[in-house]
């Protein structure tokens, strides 16, 4: 019998089990990596999903990147954030509610190309798409 490949889901399950095991450390891929888990309300279903996603702290704000490593399309996550821009996310073993705020402009390309500075794969994600990969801010609520 041969096994199937896992799934996204089922990788995403694994990261997020270990992230909040190890107080937001996890090893594989995102070892050392800034990791929050961001957890939206579905768009279409109102469902409430939890992604691990790379960020960059920038004093009060944090920014995530639509980059789904490149693909010709951004990340379910992304238009869940659209439609519903009150989120949560957990940073280390901290959870609290932020907002999300599409960056764009001469502003979403600094902050990018400080992202693709620090973390190159996100230069290769950008080359490999021919769309604009988003930049969301997501700032803290009260």
């Amino acid at each position: 019998m041969t096994e199937t490949p896992p799934a996204a889901e089922d990788f995403n399950s694994r990261v997020i089990r270990e992230f909040r095991a190890n107080g937001g450390k996890v090893g594989g891929p995102f070892a050392g990596a800034p990791l929050l888990l961001l957890t939206t309300t579905g768009a279409k279903t109102g469902a409430s999903r939890t992604s691990p996603v790379m960020y960059l702290a920038d004093g009060d704000r944090m920014y995530v990147f639509a980059s789904k490593a490149g693909a010709p399309e951004n990340p379910a996550w992304y238009h869940n954030l659209l439609a519903h821009p009150a989120v949560t996310v957990e940073v280390g073993a901290e959870r609290f509610g932020v907002t999300a705020t599409a960056v764009s402009g001469a502003e979403r390309d600094e902050i990018y190309a400080r992202q693709a500075a620090l973390n190159p794969g996100f230069a290769e994600y950008q080359a490999k798409t021919s769309r604009t990969i988003p930049v969301i801010a997501l700032e803290r609520t009260a």
